[in-house]
């Protein structure tokens, strides 16, 4: 296994990345043959997510699975190094998962379907490449490759809204996101030529995220210049992570969004976001962290109490789960933010659960919608009665994200809180109350929506299809398994908070 733990990274880039190509040569009428090719690729690409995890040795940590292809020699120094640390491995893991449900819900796509899973793929490989790439200039490529596809994802096959006075059209989503994301890439550009430029005055120019650590280490790069890059990948990086104010494209691309890539979009691609500020942001301008973390778990504390007030206030299923997702994001912030080792990874232990629920959620949302052609909460009631196993899983997933004890979402939320207590506790009495805001949403759209009273408009709809019921089944295990038994995810993460805080 030792070859294969060589190339083990860079399979997880070409898996998803070869097969959208090779997507592109599939008859273009023929949409079962592209959905069933982009199951295999899907399943290759779970298989070896799954092997990397099982194989990474929580006993040793650091970086592991190493390899560097020399791409640009001197003087400009870039190379497509590859290396995984305790942070990036359940990443991974929920990258392959999330791929994976997302292509099998995607079977209702009929239009252009070869195209839409080619695009789908290439967001798979880019969200691979950030979580494992080691070289700065890579990182930004994978980045942009994980959200560039958004914009004709939405743009193509996504749905228009009718919103209260006006219709806040799929076009409208898909160039508010894509402005927004782009506004934050070119912050992070910004920050990363930054570190390259103090490199090259070190006498060693280098992307490479390890050797730009010891030079921060060596005081090359100096405290002044830490504090002003910082809050570059700091915003850069949350817009994605849908920092408060710069969130709102967040909601209205989940909604214009078709399922499968709603999924993606706040399973794994706003966890882009959060790693970012952790693994290049906290890594290699720790001084600068230092300094603007109290801003960070304020603006994090507001996403969580915000977007739990926002969630609450929204009819549209969608919308509820949008901002439901910019509460929970905050969540995350607020672990990153107390530079605790127990905040820390409850933020990573949140992003991993908060992806599997919330790809639940919006997964079981699509499976209304594609039935009822509606999403108004007002106007749905009753559906446990004529769909009973999609409100179970809705219900499941609901109960995750409100904290339930037994259930993913308690321990990571505890252990966020728990380290925010110890740093900043009146901030972690807001995140408190905004979590018992969520109950109350969550429990009052369950109680609305899926158990009131029965309307005869709905008695035609069917329950979920074996496929989304599959998809559903393995989701409601992992966030039940991980309530119940965090210590696997938690024994590797642990190793990559470790030496993550080691440069404080």
């Amino acid at each position: 296994m030792a070859n294969f733990d060589q190339v083990s990274l860079l399979l997880l880039v070409l898996v998803p990345l070869a097969g959208g190509m090779l997507a592109m040569f599939l008859p273009k009428d023929r949409p079962r043959d592209a959905w069933q090719f982009a199951i295999l690729v899907a399943a290759v690409s779970l298989a070896l997510a799954v092997v990397v995890f099982v194989r990474y040795d929580y006993g040793d940590g650091g970086i592991q699975f190493q390899r560097e292809f020399a791409w640009i020699g001197h003087p400009i120094n870039i190379n497509l190094s590859f290396g995984l640390n305790g942070i990036g491995a359940p990443l991974v893991l929920l990258n392959g998962i999330v791929l994976m449900g997302a292509v099998l819900i995607s079977q209702t796509i009929r239009r252009r379907t070869r195209d839409f899973f080619v695009l789908l793929l290439a967001l798979g490989a880019g969200v691979y490449g950030v979580f494992i790439v080691r070289d700065l200039f890579f990182l930004f490529f994978f980045y942009e490759l994980a959200v560039l596809p958004m914009y004709l994802l939405i743009g193509v096959w996504g749905s228009s809204t009718d919103f209260k006075d006006f219709l806040r059209t799929k076009e409208y989503g898909a160039m508010k996101l894509m402005v927004m994301l782009v506004a934050g890439s070119v912050l992070i550009w910004i920050g990363i030529l930054a570190l390259y430029v103090a490199s090259s005055r070190a006498g060693l120019p280098s992307f490479n995220i390890d050797v730009l650590s010891e030079l921060e280490a060596g005081g090359y790069i100096s405290r002044g210049l830490q504090i002003w890059v910082f809050p570059l990948f700091m915003v850069g990086f949350g817009v994605l992570a849908g920092l408060w104010p710069l969130h709102t494209w967040s909601p209205d691309g989940h909604v214009a969004a078709p399922t499968g890539v709603s999924m993606l979009h706040a399973g794994v691609l706003m966890k882009l976001g959060a790693f970012g500020i952790i693994q290049v942001g906290m890594v290699l301008t720790p001084d600068g962290a230092e300094v603007w973390m109290p801003v960070l778990i304020g603006l994090g504390t507001v996403n969580v109490v915000y977007g739990a007030i926002s969630a609450m206030s929204q009819n549209d299923l969608k919308y509820v789960i949008g901002y439901s997702s910019v509460s929970h994001m905050g969540y995350v912030l607020m672990g990153i933010a107390t530079l605790h080792p127990v905040g820390l990874a409850g933020a990573v232990l949140q992003m991993f659960s908060h992806g599997i629920m919330t790809a639940l959620m919006f997964a079981m949302v699509g499976a209304i919608y594609e039935r009822a052609h509606i999403r108004d909460s007002l106007i749905l009631n009753g559906l446990v009665k004529r769909m009973g196993v999609t409100t179970f899983f809705f219900a499941a997933a609901g109960l995750a994200s409100l904290g339930l004890p037994g259930m993913s979402g308690f321990i990571a939320e505890f252990m966020v809180f728990t380290g925010a207590f110890r740093t900043y506790w009146p901030l972690a009495v807001l995140g408190v109350i905004g979590a018992a805001i969520t109950a109350v949403y969550i429990l009052r759209l369950l109680a609305r929506s899926f158990f009131g009273e029965g309307d005869p408009q709905w008695d035609h709809l069917t329950d979920a299809s074996p496929v989304e019921k599959g998809v559903g089944a393995v989701f409601v295990g992992i966030i039940i398994a991980v309530g119940i038994w965090p210590a696997p995810l938690l024994r590797v993460i642990n190793t990559g908070v470790e030496s993550t805080l080691a440069v404080f």
